[in-house]
């Protein structure tokens, strides 16, 4: 299995704020996976575990949301790490723009 794809996205909304950003924004965040679609997603406490589905692969995530900042991992299978480079650039383009 490949490294999963780690990215802290700094905010200034504060924990909850950001919480209900994402939780909001939760398509867009699926977006970042060529066609990617959300399947499934929950809370644990500050993490969203969230799950997308492209070309016949499941994705899973999770957005750990902190004061200041969102970490982000997602675990891309094998047939996808390919495109490992492109999911982190959309993610960094995606995530920012949520949490304003």
């Amino acid at each position: 299995m490949p490294d999963p794809i780690k990215v802290d996205i700094p905010h200034k909304l504060g924990r909850e704020a950001a919480k209900a950003k994402l939780g909001g924004g939760i398509g867009k965040l699926a977006e970042m996976i060529p066609g990617g679609g959300t399947t499934a997603h929950h809370w644990e406490g500050d993490t969203l575990h969230f799950t997308v589905t492209a070309m016949g692969q499941s994705i899973v995530s999770r957005c750990d949301v902190g004061d200041a900042s969102v970490h982000v991992e997602v675990d891309l299978p094998p047939l996808l790490a390919l495109f490992g480079g492109k999911v982190r650039d959309k993610l960094l383009q995606v995530a920012p723009k949520l949490l304003k």
